[in-house]
């Protein structure tokens, strides 16, 4: 049984660590007047509505409601317990956690489980059994150093139909949960065999960590098969949702500022290699919108580098609508020469001059018009006037007039013609966008999106009620001032929270909200983490504080004349006479007392 965190330790960690430090490592954030804001990571949106406050330490989602401090955060993301998300940010803060304490690791879903130890048993194979040599032997004919190998957590799966199946069996899994982990295929009579034969295999993890699946890549020359033999969908693993090395991408984009998106494995193993270490791949599929929303919200920033034969073109453009139409990134892209992957290009030119190809990266548009040079002959005047028709299409939709202008000037010098002639045509594209759009809009009507919870939310906070709660707890005379009224919160949670910060404070030195917070019931936090993202002004008067005071009084005279109308009602229906004209007077009183 692990021990209790001394209370102590807890409130070290929490003070140790800036809230914005550690939201930032999985959602971009900008910084917003004295708040930063991003695209929340719990639900999907558009436009942000995901709220950190570093002067309070806590966040707040305002669409989906989730909210909190540090702790809450790293409980939601990665699915901890309390102890262990402490225990989680304690790391991150360069903290030890207490000698007394011992972690008791959360048990993973058995699929997670398997695949740990698929992943585990594929890479010995490689690396020590006379099983892999040949593998191991290709490794390094691809120029996969150990320490490759060991990063990337490369394996093999050797030439057999149950090896893996006898050592999974052997370490007490039932055939149940083998047979969903999509490790193994099954015959007509049900009998499991090894779904990866004499493949290497790359591990394939989710955004957390955790093993989900794999990719298989043929070693042997036999063509009808496939090169690469992905892991089927399964419970944990579906590929549309999944990227190739993010996590470990994740940590260096607060050094290297960008994502760089690659097609394959081994283009970001060599972009590693070339020093590039915020490289990620799609599951050797298109793009798909879930990767692009989970890219948002880690970085703006993205730089494209598929590869350079014109299937790889063709995906870059495809990969480039889709990041400007769901909108938001900067994107940049690397189209590098002679039809070379990434791969290619390091081997043949060396680390230094990949490294100055990513830096060098382009803007889509200039890729586009780059794209568009190649399908016209300029020394022919009809094909002239085509391109340069295409070209101010391309250019016309940019919202940057400095933009625009930039690439009228590089259009005209190239094609030799003049600027302003240029921009009457850009003009003319401009208002036929325009009107499309007042169409497109007209007959497509889509309402602004607010979520239920919000909506929610909205209408169920009571404004004096939360500035009372606010003022019970960071002004001990406004606390005093209330207590010597003998006043009571109207609503039970309100009333509960009220009494809990009382018992904390007389328990606790120095008591703060946020060490408050982490010692309430959940069903409570919800108030807390409204109340302190709300702009609250610290001063008050008394004169506000009783005006709070007679709004609530007031409200509640309200609900009373509600439930004695109802009561006038039945009363009226049952025609009790005695009943009515009691209920009346009542109705009467309650009116004279709300004025």
């Amino acid at each position: 049984m692990a021990g209790r965190i001394p209370e102590d330790f807890i409130n070290e960690v929490r003070n140790g660590i800036n809230i914005v430090d550690v939201i930032s490592q999985y959602v971009s954030l900008e910084k917003r007047g004295k708040d930063y804001v991003g695209l929340c990571p719990f639900h999907q949106e558009k436009t942000p509505s995901f709220t950190v406050s570093e002067d309070k330490q806590f966040f707040k989602c305002f669409g989906c409601g989730k909210g909190g401090n540090v702790f809450s955060f790293m409980q939601y993301k990665e699915s901890l317990s309390f102890p262990e998300a402490v225990a989680e940010v304690a790391k991150m803060a360069n903290l030890a956690m207490p000698s007394s304490y011992q972690s008791e690791a959360k048990p993973l879903s058995p699929l997670k489980k398997v695949h740990q130890d698929a992943c585990e048993f594929f890479h010995q194979v490689l690396l020590t059994s006379k099983a892999g040599e040949r593998a191991l032997n290709y490794a390094k004919e691809r120029e996969l150093s150990e320490d490759l190998l060991e990063h990337f957590q490369i394996g093999y799966a050797p030439n057999s139909d149950h090896l893996l199946l006898t050592f999974l069996r052997g370490k007490g899994y039932d055939d149940t949960v083998l047979a969903k982990s999509g490790l193994f295929s099954q015959n007509e009579s049900g009998q499991l065999f090894d779904r990866f034969r004499d493949r290497l295999m790359f591990p394939l993890a989710d955004e957390v960590g955790y093993i989900v699946g794999f990719s298989g890549r043929r070693i042997f020359n036999n063509k009808e098969l496939a090169k690469y033999l992905n892991s089927p969908e399964t419970e944990i693993f579906n590929k549309s949702k999944v990227l190739f090395h993010l996590k470990e991408a994740k940590k260096a984009v607060r050094t290297e500022k960008h994502l760089v998106l690659y097609e394959g494995y081994m283009d970001v193993i060599a972009a590693y290699k070339a020093g590039i270490k915020t490289g990620i791949a799609s599951m050797g599929t298109s793009l798909t919108d879930d990767q692009v929303y989970l890219l948002k919200r880690i970085s703006r920033n993205i730089i494209i580098n598929y590869d350079g034969d014109e299937p790889g073109q063709h995906a870059i453009e495809r990969a480039s609508h889709m990041f400007e139409t769901i909108g938001g990134f900067q994107v940049g892209v690397v189209s590098l020469p002679e039809g070379l992957d990434p791969d290619e290009y390091v081997k043949k030119y060396g680390p230094e001059r990949y490294q100055d190809e990513v830096k060098g990266a382009i803007t889509p548009t200039d890729f586009f018009l780059k794209r568009l040079e190649l399908k016209y002959n300029f020394s022919n005047d009809r094909e002239k006037l085509a391109y340069l028709d295409e070209a101010i299409k391309l250019i016309a939709p940019l919202t940057n007039p400095v933009e625009r202008d930039l690439y009228v000037t590089k259009l005209a010098k190239k094609v030799g013609v003049s600027e302003d002639s240029l921009k009457v045509s850009l003009l003319r594209e401009g208002r036929r966008l325009r009107v499309a759009e007042r169409r497109k809009k007209q007959y497509n009507f889509e309402p602004e999106e607010q979520s239920k919870t919000q909506v929610a939310t909205l209408h169920n906070t009571n404004p004096a009620l939360v500035r009372l709660l606010y003022l019970f707890v960071h002004s001990e005379k406004v606390r005093n001032y209330l207590l010597g009224l003998h006043f009571l919160f109207p609503d039970e949670n309100y009333a509960k929270l009220a009494e809990s910060w009382l018992d904390f404070e007389e328990t606790h030195d120095n008591a703060t909200i946020n060490s408050f917070y982490d010692f309430i019931p959940d069903d409570l936090k919800g108030i807390i983490d409204n109340m302190e993202m709300m702009t609250m002004p610290e001063d008050f008067s008394k004169e506000e504080v009783d005006g709070l005071l007679a709004s609530l009084k007031r409200l509640d005279n309200q609900r009373k004349i509600s439930n004695l109308q109802m009561q006038l009602q039945d009363a009226q229906r049952r025609q009790d006479e005695d009943q009515v004209l009691k209920t009346l007077e009542m109705i009467i009183n309650a009116k004279r007392n709300n004025n």
